[in-house]
């Protein structure tokens, strides 16, 4: 194909109106005339009358720059891997890859090293489709590239049961993908996260002669992204921190799900950028300027303080003559008609899922992602041999392995211990374990004194200071969760934890959800966690937050009853590794019991008080209230019952154990039981049966006192051992 030159455009557009049922909404269907080809609408503008429901439509003309034959067969297999891809499912998102294809192309290409056959070298740059609809556009990159996770006949089963090219971007599930993206704005809160690993590990390790941390995190980013709050919480750290080494680019297309995005996002993007303390460009033609666009890369690569907003404006869906530049061609195959009218104008006469020989050769990164490889292999082994202390804690990290044990560093308690609350706890684990731990980081959003969470051996990290390992996320809850999952989602062997309130995580819970699906083992440790919190009231005081994070897939809800149940949470969220933990911490003090352990909390569920020959009674609690069940369980043995108590710190991990333990723990024919915990009673029935009975707390809370709020709701040993009576 010889080199085309790209001729001025007249676009010729047609307005019409289309009337709801309650308001006359103008809809702008614009068609183009496409001259050579890779020509299409250069800029659109649109301006709304208060007057008139017409849209009134000005588009400009336009020269767009020439690109060379070879280069544009490789972004028009892009388009088309996507195109053909989506029309075979019948079902994705065409528009965005159809745009982006020129700036994929040369960040890819040009500028991104990686290895495509050894996707975990770690010294990567590494990339972020945070407008996970448009995967298309990565599972093309990562084919082209030369990644084995994605062949041809993974595309031709895009969006199929087991196909390695799922709907939106799993990194559990095709090697290449970074992190699991899908719910907008997540991507790039996940991509400061990832570049906040990059900053710190540099600080860390890297010496005046030595460099082994250099990586770019890149990420593409739309204007849902732009939309959500998160992106604005992670942007904000973003600059603050001074990430220069992560680079966002906007697909500034102006086009949603709705319609031309001008119904209800007008903003200057790149104005709230440059407030949050980002560098930002603007590349005015994304369709066919690849020089505006290397020219913008090499420009945020030379700044080296801040991060870097880019800003390029492309043409969603480019290429197609009937449906670019409209919300049709976002989340709909294009149909077959309109398939071949697009293969027609950009003169692409291949067959679907046919890619010419040289696009291989040219995008291929085997051979020079092997070189690169074995560069950074050979600056590591002499790095070893000038500081082999700080190589052997690096390359312990980066094994992923946990260090040889790790785990006696946790305390254990006894009933003289003085009692506490579970965050003053959790507070001694995290201290204990970040003298064990190198890759331990993490912090609170703006509650650390309340949290518990300082490792008070280390500082902050921050611009100037970015080898510390407090993170301090300020009241950004959201965006917190998903730069902390990212931290982990590294895997450089950082083990990341993130505080706030238990009621908070209604601000985050999208981020949790996303650990869980991610299989990323963050800490979140959430206390506060039930009415005990007092005098806040119901605004703060968690009720069905328990419950409903033990209906999340792959969560460990943890609720530890003393100092040695705590040590055990802490045990178990460090060891699972691919599994979020959440744990539930109270503000309120409580004894150490005489029969907690960690070996028990490691089973979910265990007995802390035995009674002689089989139980007439089970009696089963969490957190602050199983002392109120203990307590109870040694009063009514006094009285000559039979009642054995349980420990029930983690539902998920008693679930795994075998049946017989779970029978020997919890008899099935004992039919009178009774569970307390101060949070919702939804679920526990699958313990206490039909006849048992549930204390726990099903309304809203209340601000007062603990003591009244306890007295309510019958969370003492008085109304269990009522209860039990009540069975009897």
């Amino acid at each position: 194909m010889a080199a085309v030159a790209q001729k001025s455009m007249l676009c010729q557009t047609t307005a019409s109106l289309a009337s709801s049922s309650k308001a006359t909404r103008s809809v702008c269907s614009a068609r183009s005339t496409f001259f050579g080809k890779n020509a299409s609408v250069q800029s659109a503008t649109f301006a709304r009358t208060n007057k008139s429901a017409r849209m009134v439509t000005k588009c400009a003309v336009a020269v767009e720059k020439e690109i060379d034959a070879s280069t544009l067969e490789c972004i028009n297999s892009i388009r088309f891997l996507a195109i053909d891809s989506v029309e075979k499912a019948n079902s994705g998102h065409p528009g965005l890859p159809m745009g982006c294809a020129p700036m994929a192309y040369v960040l890819f290409t040009e500028y991104m090293k990686f290895n495509p056959k050894n996707p975990q070298f770690f010294n990567r740059d590494r990339f972020v489709l945070s407008a996970g609809h448009g995967c298309m556009l990565h599972y093309s990159m990562l084919h082209l590239s030369g990644y084995e996770s994605v062949k041809m006949e993974d595309m031709m089963a895009f969006r199929q049961w087991e196909s390695r090219c799922p709907g939106h971007p799993e990194n559990f599930v095709t090697q290449g993908i970074e992190v699991t993206t899908g719910p907008l704005g997540q991507g790039i809160a996940n991509a400061v996260g990832l570049a906040v690993a990059e900053k710190h590990l540099a600080a860390r390790f890297n010496k005046p002669d030595s460099t082994i941390v250099d990586h770019y995190t890149y990420c593409i980013l739309g204007d849902g992204c732009n939309m959500e709050g998160i992106s604005t919480e992670a942007a904000s750290l973003a600059g603050h921190w001074g990430l220069g080494k992560l680079i966002a680019l906007y697909d500034d297309n102006s086009i949603s799900i709705d319609g031309h995005t001008d119904i209800s996002f007008t903003e200057d993007v790149s104005a709230r950028f440059v407030a949050l303390g980002w560098h930002t460009i603007h590349v005015e033609d994304g369709n066919t300027d690849l020089d505006a666009i290397r020219k913008a890369i090499e420009e945020a690569k030379s700044v080296t303080d801040k991060p870097t907003f880019i800003k390029v404006t492309t043409l969603i869906g480019y290429g197609s003559p009937n449906k670019a530049n409209s919300h049709a061609v976002h989340g709909a195959a294009l149909g077959a008609s309109e398939v071949a009218a697009t293969r027609e104008n950009l003169k692409w006469e291949y067959e679907p899922f046919n890619i010419p020989a040289q696009v291989y050769d040219t995008m291929d990164k085997t051979e020079s992602g092997a070189a690169v490889e074995a560069e950074w292999n050979a600056t590591l082994a002499a790095y070893g041999e000038k500081y082999p202390e700080e190589h052997a804690e690096f390359t312990q990290m980066l094994s992923l392995e946990l260090p040889a044990g790790w785990e006696d560093a946790l305390p254990v308690f006894t009933p003289e211990d003085k009692g506490d609350a579970t965050r003053n706890h959790s507070q001694t684990m995290l201290n204990k374990l970040a003298t064990v731990l190198p890759g331990l980081i993490g912090g609170s959003a703006d509650l650390a004194p309340s949290n518990m969470t300082l490792m008070k051996m280390f500082g902050d990290f921050q611009k100037d200071t970015p080898a510390e390992r407090n993170v301090r996320y300020g009241v950004r809850e959201h965006g917190m969760g998903a730069i902390a999952n990212a931290l982990g989602l590294h895997n450089s062997g950082l083990i990341s934890y993130c505080a706030t309130f238990f009621i908070f995580t209604d601000y985050m819970r999208s981020a949790m959800r996303m650990a869980a699906l991610s299989e990323t083992g963050t800490l979140f440790v959430m206390t506060h966690d039930s009415v005990g919190l007092g005098e806040d009231g119901p605004t703060h005081q968690p009720i069905e937050h328990l419950a409903s994070f033990r209906a999340m897939p792959n969560m460990l809800m943890m609720r530890p009853g003393d100092g040695n149940e705590t040590a055990g949470a802490y045990a178990v969220g460090v060891a699972n590794r691919k599994r979020p933990t959440t744990m539930a911490l109270s503000r309120q003090a409580m004894p150490n019991l005489p029969t907690t352990s960690i070996a028990g909390t490691k089973k979910g569920g265990y007995t802390v008080l035995e009674c002689e020959g089989t139980p007439e009674v089970l009696l089963i609690g969490t957190g602050t209230e199983l002392q109120y069940a203990y307590a109870a369980g040694e009063e009514l043995q006094s009285e000559g019952v039979k009642a054995r108590v349980v420990s029930m710190p983690c539902w998920e991990l008693w679930d795994e154990q075998t049946a017989e333990y779970k029978e020997s723990v919890l008899p099935a024919a004992v039919k009178a039981r009774v569970s307390i915990e101060a949070g919702s009673t939804f679920g526990w029935q699958k313990f206490v049966g039909d006849s048992g009975v549930s204390i726990g707390v099903d309304t809203f809370g209340a601000s007062a006192p603990i003591g009244p709020l306890y007295e309510f709701w019958g969370l003492n040993t008085a109304n269990v051992v009522k209860q039990a009576k009540s069975q009897l």
